[in-house]
């Protein structure tokens, strides 16, 4: 984007809405290496991170976006079933848990909640396009433009 904001929009499996997610230039051409297949000649930090935990002997079940906080969205890695599995969850920035979920072929969740406040709604028949728009507005929008420069009233 010209912002230099990448950004995922992670799509609900059986709904309408977008999760939008801006990510640093890093973390974007990480994921778009994995959804390209790039295999480099040595591990990137994501390819060591899920290499580590297999010869480790852990498993990565799943990646859980569980909240935005002050426009940052936060996630775990659940590992060896998670908590509720008896296993660990493990605090990650959601860029590098979709990297790493891509990566080891595990689904990426989130609430009902989170799709509630941060979600897109798209309409279902007219998915494709409205994506496209979506990503033609974003292609021309940045922060600046919510910056109307004017006080609230009291």
């Amino acid at each position: 984007m010209p912002t230099n904001q990448p950004i995922v929009l992670l799509r609900e499996r059986d709904g309408s809405r977008y999760l939008p997610i801006w990510v640093g230039a890093a973390e974007a051409a990480a994921i778009a290496y994995a959804q390209q297949g790039v295999v480099p000649p040595r591990p990137l930090t994501h390819d060591l991170l899920k290499n580590v935990l297999t010869d480790l002997g852990h498993t990565i079940d799943r990646v859980r976006i569980i909240s935005l906080e002050d426009g940052v969205f936060h996630a775990v890695l659940d590992i060896d079933g998670g908590a509720s599995g008896g296993g660990q969850s493990i605090d990650s920035r959601s860029s590098d848990a979709i990297a790493l979920a891509l990566r080891a072929g595990v689904e990426i969740v989130t609430s009902e909640d989170l799709l509630d406040q941060a979600g897109v709604a798209m309409a279902g028949e007219q998915e494709d396009d409205e994506v496209e728009k979506f990503k033609e507005f974003l292609d021309h929008v940045s922060a600046d433009d919510f910056d109307t420069g004017q006080q609230p009233s009291s």
